[in-house]
């Protein structure tokens, strides 16, 4: 009776290779639908390898694949505790599953699944290392070492402090687990030390969105900007060093001497206590004229500066 049930699904399988697998939109149904798919035999999995070698008969590929979709489902439940979506692992997976079934020699002398694990793996360590932070931060073949077997290496230090009855339950590593995890990965301490920050900290917006209240939102780029060196900046500086010197001793030159002399007097010196310059009483007095008449006198001399020094920018 269970050789018929599996002579059955294997003939509904060669009819219609996805009459098993339901419409994307329910993983869990996909799950089951992918674990009751007949497995092949050696013969079946070489005869349909090479229809697809020699013959490029995609059918005999899609039957290959089909019967290794549980495998994918197995290996991605690994990858599970990076945070991202288990259907989105299991479609990465399969397209490193494609790509081991195009590649595959049945004349290697190796079963499929152990061909194509090697494949799937990769796929889906680069989806993880593209998707698990903003920022790509395994780029050497160190660094992806380090990324994916530093998580499991701290939980088995930990189940080993527990063990030994410690109670730390650390978060980060001392300096003994540091230096044999370097030693048994073959890379250097230094290299250990850095993933482990960089796994310990999460994303943070460089310029995060106003709240809801309005207000904005605090974010690094508050305090890393530095405009010093900014090429607009830098000129815009320079333009107003130059108007602060060059230009007031040329807009002060177009006025005559008493305008020239109240400018100066109210605006350009300090007293001794930093009190500022002359009042507009102390000037009329000096001239022996009334306050509102000095005032007059300054305002159309700062008019007519201010058109100098238009013209001197």
């Amino acid at each position: 009776m269970a050789n018929q049930t599996r002579v059955s699904g294997a003939a509904l399988a060669v009819a219609n290779p996805w009459a098993l697998v339901p419409p994307l939109g329910n993983l869990d149904a996909y799950i089951s639908a992918a674990n009751r798919l007949p497995m092949l035999t050696l013969e079946e999995e070489q005869a349909f390898s090479r229809k697809f070698r020699q013959d490029n008969d995609l059918e005999a590929a899609g039957k290959l694949v089909l019967s290794h979709l549980r495998l994918v489902v197995s290996i991605s439940r690994q990858y599970l505790g990076y945070g991202l979506p288990h259907g989105d692992l299991i479609q990465e997976g399969n397209v490193g599953l494609m790509k081991a079934v195009k590649r595959f020699d049945p004349d290697m002398g190796v079963r499929l699944v152990s061909y194509a694990m090697h494949w799937i793996k990769a796929e889906i360590h680069e989806y993880i290392l593209k998707n698990w932070r903003m920022v790509k931060m395994a780029t050497t073949k160190a660094q992806r070492k380090l990324f994916f077997n530093l998580r499991s290496m701290k939980q088995r230090y930990k189940s080993d402090d527990a063990a030994a009855d410690l109670g730390t339950h650390r978060e980060t590593l001392n300096e003994e687990q540091i230096d044999a995890m370097a030693a048994e990965l073959r890379v250097k301490r230094e290299e250990v030390i850095e993933m482990e920050t960089r796994l310990s900290g999460g994303d943070v917006l460089l310029d995060p969105s106003p709240s809801d209240d309005g207000e904005d939102a605090f974010g690094p780029i508050a305090y890393l900007t530095d405009t010093r060196h900014e090429p607009t900046e830098m000129i815009e500086a320079h333009q107003r060093d130059v108007l602060a010197s060059d230009g007031i001793a040329t807009a002060l030159e177009a006025l005559d001497e008493r305008s020239r002399r109240i400018v100066e007097e109210r605006w350009l010196k300090v007293n001794d206590d930093n009190s500022g310059g002359m009042t507009l009483h102390e000037l009329a007095a000096v001239y022996g004229v009334s306050a509102e008449r000095i005032r007059q006198i300054e305002v159309a001399a700062m008019k007519k500066m201010k058109k100098t020094l238009a013209e001197y920018a």
